[in-house]
Parts: C-alpha cells; structure tokens; sequence
C-alpha cells in the first residue's frame, strides 16, 4: 500500500481483516483499479488503468472474485460501521430500501430472470429486460460539502428468479422476504440504534411491517399506503369472562379516498423544505393513527398520513409509518429521502461502470454488483476526508454551484493520479515538462472520463 495517500489507505484498511495476505494485494489493485479505470469496470479494465496488462499471473486477480474465501456480508457490516462513524455517529439512521434490475444476458447467467424495466418503463409503455435483481439497503445522510441528502449503499443482496429457484428446488423468496432478512440482519449489527427504513409502495405488506415491529428493538418503516386500505380502530378491552378469541382490530374506519371527498375532514397547511426539485413547497395535509388489516394477516397499528396539492400539481398521496410517535412532517421528510436510492442507482451506473462487468461465474456475480455499489459509498468516505481540495467541474455552458458524486470521484482520482505519477523522481532522464494547461486538461479528462 505504498502507493496509496495516507488519507485513503486509512479508510481501506479495515477491510484487510478479510483476506489473507496474499489476496489482499489483489484486493487493493482491483479496488484502486475500478475507481481510476473509465467504461467498463471488468478486472482486465482495472489491470490496464494500474500499469499491468503485461501481468502474466492475471489469473489471480479474478480469483478474487470467483474463488477467494471471503464474506461480502462482514465487508457490509465494516463499510457500514464506517459510514456511520463518519456520517451519523448519533440520532436516528435513516435507510432506504430498493431493487435495482442489472441487464445481463447469457446462458451463463443462471440467476437472470425476464422483469420490467423501471428505468425505460412508463404508465403507457412496458419495458420488458433480461437481468439480475439486487435489493439494495442504503444508509439516508446529509453530505455537508454537497448540502444535501445522499445515498450511501452498504448491504446489497441478489434476488434470483422465480424460475431459477424452481430448477434448483430452492424455495423463492419475494423482496419483502429478502427485505426483512436484511433489516433483521442490520438490527443485529446496531442492536442500540434507532432506525427508520423508507421504501416504496412494493414494500407495503403487512407482514414485513410486523416482522419489523417485532424485532428486540423495533425497527420502523415508512412507505407508500393505498387510498383503499382497510383501516381500524385499536381492538377494545377484552371483557370480563368474554368467551371466544380475543378481536383483532376495533371498528372498521373510512377509507383515505372517502376523506378526501368529506366535506369535514380538516387539513393543515405545511410548507415542506426542499420538496421535490429543492424547492419549498406548500401542501395540505392531514393524519391520524389506526390499525391496518387483512383477514389472516397481523394487524399492525399505525400513523397515516393524507397528503394534497393545493395547486392540483400531482393526485393525492397517502403514506404510513410504524413509529406513531412520529410528526407528519417528519414522515414526509423522511420518505422524500427515498428518491435518493433512485440517484445513487443513476450515478453507479454512469461513472461506476454498473452493468459493464463481464463475470459469468455465479460467486463472481455474487461479488461484484454489491461491490460496485459500495465502492459509491466508500469514494463518498474518502471524498469526505479530502473535501478541502474539493473543485467544482464548472465549464462556460455549464455552470455549477454544488458538487455532484462526479466531482467526488474526481477528487480521489486526482489524489490517487498525484500521488503515483507526480512524485519527485531520482532520474532526470524520467522527468518530462508538460504544459500547465495540457497537464490541467489531462488531469481533467482522467479524472471525470465515465
């Protein structure tokens, strides 16, 4: 790790525990190497960008991925600590939650599966892909040098298809399954913290909402609710030798819709900071707590919250969080958050190279999608240590005032270019003067190529 800057070889040591002493000089090639390397993100790509491609014992490097004995989930739980640490050493962690489809194809590709496309998918057209599904857990934190909410990811699992469960008479596990697996598993690592998941409106089922609330601390979800949900009163007292099961749930409650067309119902005018588009906006609101039930399901009390557009600018939206102690402003902050996973997924791929690797070996494949991921978290954690040298990639037609993850990855670029190739040789003969303003442009053309 010689060649590393001191900032940053702090930041990946603690990973080292993992590997043995062997593998893990391959592990600092690739890492190094997928976060100099522009396009693909194959190991062969990051080979090339770290002055090996005349490596002769190439092989190693992907023994890495497709054979090396190592745990992806303990690697989760070291980045985790260390965002944390970094980002939210206290208060309340709030996490996002959602699925990402990676286009793959090949018969090689076991675990692919036929899903709609969300990204090329609208209300009229549906987009059909060929791909793997990852369910991807991120960690919600403001970014001071950024002056807004990022979306760290840590914990990243793949959801295999239906069919390809059923070849291999495996049971198949929906993503609110892997879902409560996941936020069990993190609950185990932060067994004193209070957390708080946000999701989409695919993660509104009861049961994940119970096997969430039932945990030893609970853990509390925020999501979409339906306009047409079947709400209820708390179930009453049970009587004095009253025969028979005990109720579930009280009297049943309108639904959401028929609030929206009663004349009493009363709304509360809020201004929302940095609302959709990061600008303040004013909506009218109104909230109240009950039971959500489903014959056969838990009943699960909550606190709903009925949203409207004075100005008609988008349909009524209702949404529900398990922690009824929680403000209805505090929810709507919380789940506008969430929009946030969908910019992560957006900026892996176009400078991470998502979707560009070429592994065909089922542990490979395990391996390298979560690792992608996290490397967006761990480029934000070494971006954090050198913000005092952080620019911001401004040109005459494009001006910019805050920085993006595009200028985060530029910095630690730079930082690693610097160090390695601008260091003071011991041969004069090695030495070539270059024009500041080729050597501005070089530097600039390396560090933001996607």
């Amino acid at each position: 790790m010689n060649w590393l800057p001191l900032e940053i070889a702090s930041l990946i040591l603690p990973f080292a525990s993992l590997f043995s002493k062997p593998t893990w000089g391959s592990v600092l090639v690739l890492v190094v190497g997928a976060i100099l390397a522009p396009g693909k993100r194959t190991v062969s790509a990051g080979l090339q960008v770290m002055g090996l491609s005349q490596q002769k014992h190439f092989q190693n490097y992907h023994r890495v991925l497709n054979r090396a004995i190592w745990s992806s989930r303990k690697a989760s739980q070291i980045l985790l600590n260390q965002l944390i640490s970094v980002f939210a050493p206290s208060g309340v962690l709030v996490m996002g939650i959602d699925d990402t489809i990676e286009r793959r194809k090949g018969k090689c590709i076991a675990a692919k599966g036929i899903y709609r496309d969300p990204v090329r998918s609208s209300e009229s057209h549906f987009v059909k892909v060929s791909g793997l599904r990852w369910l991807s857990l991120m960690l919600l934190v403001e970014i001071e040098w950024a002056q807004r909410i990022w979306a760290l990811p840590f914990f990243t699992i793949l959801a295999p298809s239906e069919r390809y469960n059923q070849k291999h008479h495996h049971r198949h596990k929906t993503l609110t399954d892997w879902a409560r697996q996941m936020i069990a598993q993190v609950r185990r690592w932060l067994p004193e913290r209070s957390i708080v998941v946000v999701a989409d409106s695919s993660f509104a089922a009861l049961e994940l909402l119970d096997a969430a609330l039932t945990l030893p601390m609970p853990v509390y979800l925020v999501t979409r609710l339906r306009l047409d949900a079947a709400l209820y009163q708390p179930a009453p007292p049970r009587q004095f030798k009253q025969m028979g099961r005990p109720r579930k749930v009280g009297k049943r409650l309108a639904t959401l819709k028929t609030l929206l067309g009663d004349a009493t119902t009363v709304w509360q005018q809020v201004t929302m900071k940095r609302w959709y588009g990061g600008h303040d906006y004013s909506v009218e609101i109104t909230s109240q707590t009950a039971v959500w039930y489903h014959t056969g399901l838990p009943p699960v009390p909550i606190r709903w919250v009925l949203v409207k557009d004075p100005q008609g600018k988008f349909e009524p939206q209702a949404f529900l969080c398990t922690d009824l102690d929680a403000t209805p402003e505090q929810i709507l902050r919380w789940f506008r958050q969430r929009w946030q996973v969908e910019v992560t997924f957006e900026e892996v791929r176009a400078h991470l190279g998502m979707e560009t690797q070429r592994q065909w070996s089922d542990l490979a494949i395990l391996r390298t999608t979560p690792a992608l991921l996290g490397l967006f978290s761990l480029v934000t954690l070494i971006a954090h240590h050198l913000q005092p040298d952080l620019l911001v990639h401004q040109t005459a037609w494009h001006v910019k005032v805050l920085p993006t993850f595009s200028d985060a990855l530029a910095l630690v670029r730079r930082s690693l270019w610097h160090y390695r190739l601008f260091q003071t040789s011991t041969c004069a003969s090695e030495m070539v003067k270059v024009p500041k303003t080729v050597l501005a442009c070089w530097s600039d053309l390396l560090c933001y190529a996607a």
